[in-house]
Parts: C-alpha cells; structure tokens; sequence
C-alpha cells in the first residue's frame, strides 16, 4: 500500500473512517478544527452522518445517543471543548456505551492559546468529570502512530464498552507525514445492549442513573472490574535504547519523540541513555517502567506541563531510583538541546 502525505488531523479521520465509524459531532475550536472539517467532506461520501453541533455539551450528548443505538460514534476537539465535554463523558461511561474521542491538546490553563501543550494529562487520565470512571487514553508520537491508535481505539471501545480518548496535541495535529491507511475488518456484537427496537425482544435500558445506592454500587464494582481487566491486559509502552541504559528519560508523545533525539545526542556525549515511552496513558504501564527503575540511577521526566504524568512516574519507581522533572508551559515546545543541557547539569557534566 502506498504512503501518503496527511496533516495529523486529517489521518486520524480517515483512520476513524475505515474503522468504520459513520457518525461524527463535533464543534470548532483550534487548533483540531481541519478534523472536523475533513469528516464534514468524507462522510457523506461513505454514507455517515456528520454533525455540527451548536456547542461541545451538544456533540457530546449526540454521541451518547449515537453509541446507545450500537453506532461507531466520534467527536474531536481541544482543551477547552473537552472541559465541557466532562459531564457527558462521565454518563457514557456509567451507561457503559463504546464511544471514541480526540482531545488535541492546546495550551492552558483557562482559554489559554492554540500552540502545542500536554496539559491535559491529569484530565484524561484521572476522570475529568464526577464520579469513579477512567477512560482508555491513547498518546501518539507521530501521524502513522495517531492513524492506528484512532483504529485502535474503536476496538478498545467496543471490547469494553468503555470510552477511549485518543489524546494528541497541537504540534502532532498540525504536522504533516507520510502514513499508510487501510480499511479494516470490523467486527463487533452489540445485540445483547444496542437499542436497536422491542419488538422480537424483552426492553432494555441504557441509562447512568440509579437513585438505589446499593444497585448503584453493585454498577460500579461492574466497572472496576473492568478497569482491573484493562489494567491487566492494555498496557502499551515503547522502550528505546534500554538495553544498557544507566539513565532513563520517561516522555509520552510529541515529548517522546523528541527525547529519542536527546537519547541520541546523550550517547553520542557519552552517556548511556534510554527512553520510556507510554503508549496507554491509561492504563498506565507501570510494571514495566518499574522494572527499568530497577536499573538506571535517575529518571528524567519530561512533559510539556508542570509535571502531570510525573506522579505516575513516581508511582512506579519513586523508592527505586532518583527522579527528576524538566517542563516548559503554556505551548512551549522544549527543544533537545534544552532536555540535554538540563540532563547534563543533573549529573554534574555542566
């Protein structure tokens, strides 16, 4: 198959597409607005409906709606639009509906400005809205990686009927590579909860509310239980130079790809480093960032925040090694030289 070149915005829609996703609500907010714009144009071409709704709080619940009726359903939007987007992701989760977002991230708090930023992190990972739910985060380092965790995330949705967010930013949405796409087979049983219409079956009911708080317990154990389950079986990560690392840099997306070139440039000056890279945010990889722990004398973390995925940094390997944090704000994108300047200092070599 050949490559083509496509802005990241765009791939991660044409991905959705041959996931075979149909249905897409979104509103524009920068800097994501080509994705809507590009499933404006391509669904109505393979028979989807796309909707532009009249604010986030309305997309999100045209997806609820969508995705209890078993459709593939998706918005996209950026930092300020997930905010809104909280309440109704929390209902979708408790209704237990598979269902696929794309946050991709712009720089905050508040308003905030429309360059590159994971500031987002604490949001995606932790439940952004009320109550004990987790979403399934995916983080891509490129436009190749952002196609097949879009597919990727249609799957994961589907098999625990769970939301899954596909968490990117600025920088990866607006850069432009060459990818391969490539229609999937897709294949899902919803028959035993889609409202698909009584009449040759008993009722069934989608709902996130339950005013008995023991029936309403008895839901949420149903879904840590669940969580458990992914925990144990979705964790994604990349290891680069490892083998003999001493030093270990722990960064996730746009920043993880470009740790690879600080990992580089820090061998080439004679230190033996390696990078950790999660690919599921949530569920986080713990064990095996632990492991590595076990083996290097420092971690440095690096984020575009204050230090937001630290804390799971920290969770794993806090008593096993030192850790260190370097983050740059509010759309700043930290260079290598800078990573490597503050890696060097870290170990007296500056």
């Amino acid at each position: 198959m050949k490559k083509i070149m496509m802005k990241g915005t765009e791939a991660i829609g044409e991905a959705a597409i041959m996931a075979g996703c149909r249905n897409f609500f979104g509103y524009p907010i920068t800097p994501q607005n080509e994705l809507t714009e590009y499933m404006a144009r391509r669904l109505p071409e393979v028979g989807g409906c796309f909707l532009q709704a009249e604010s986030e709080v309305a997309a999100v619940n045209m997806i609820y709606g969508a995705a209890s009726v078993g459709k593939r359903a998706m918005t996209s939007t950026s930092s300020p639009g997930f905010s809104l987007m909280q309440e109704g992701i929390s209902y979708i989760a408790c209704a237990q509906l598979p269902a696929v977002f794309v946050n991709i991230v712009r720089g905050g708090p508040g308003l905030g400005d429309i360059q590159p930023s994971q500031g987002d992190y604490f949001q995606a990972t932790k439940g952004g809205g009320h109550g004990d739910y987790r979403l399934i985060v995916l983080a891509p380092s490129t436009v190749q990686e952002a196609v097949t965790l879009t597919e990727l995330a249609f799957e994961l949705a589907d098999k625990y009927r769970n939301p899954a967010l596909v968490l990117a930013d600025g920088l990866l949405g607006q850069m432009m590579e060459p990818v391969e796409i490539e229609e999937k087979q897709v294949s899902y049983d919803n028959s035993s909860w889609a409202l698909t219409g009584a009449k040759d079956r008993p009722p069934r009911k989608v709902t996130s509310f339950n005013i008995d708080p023991y029936e309403l317990e008895k839901m949420n154990l149903q879904l840590q239980e669940k969580y458990r389950k992914m925990e144990q079986e979705e964790p994604r990560w990349e290891e680069f130079q490892t083998e003999d690392a001493e030093i270990l840099l722990a960064a996730y997306g746009t920043v993880g790809r470009i740790c690879k070139s600080v990992v580089k440039m820090a061998r080439e000056a004679g230190l033996k480093v390696g990078l950790f890279r999660p690919i599921t945010l949530y569920p986080y990889p713990y064990k095996p960032l632990e492991e590595l722990a076990k083996r290097v004398s420092l971690i440095l973390t690096v984020e575009m925040s204050s230090g937001q995925m630290l804390e799971d940094v920290k969770l794993a390997a806090l008593r096993l090694t030192r850790i260190e944090f370097y983050g740059r704000m509010a759309g700043v994108v930290p260079t290598p030289g800078e990573i490597l300047d503050h890696l060097m200092q870290l170990v007296g070599r500056r």
